[in-house]
């Protein structure tokens, strides 16, 4: 996913170059844009990043829960068979 939202920026960005060297020139505002530009592909690949950092965090809490959960039940199933041989 984050390939595909660089090569759309970066297609953006190409497009409106074109765009402008087909219209003659670049000016200082049409500078300032690409700047801006820039820096918002760059913010979106950091919050992208940090997105999967927290998402692999999240994940690994997940498996840690869900081996605890057998535990309690292989657990659970010990003791219910320990009953039923006390009890017969």
């Amino acid at each position: 996913m984050t390939k595909i939202r660089k090569y759309i920026h970066l297609g953006m960005i190409f497009l409106f170059l074109s765009g402008l060297v087909a219209c003659g020139g670049v000016t200082e505002e049409q500078y300032a844009q690409l700047d801006e530009l820039r820096a918002e592909v760059k913010e979106t690949e950091k919050s992208n990043n940090s997105l999967k950092s927290e998402k692999t965090k999240l994940e690994r809490e997940i498996a840690e829960k869900n081996s605890k959960l057998d535990q309690c039940e292989k657990e659970k199933a010990e003791t219910k068979a320990n009953l039923q041989k006390i009890g017969n």
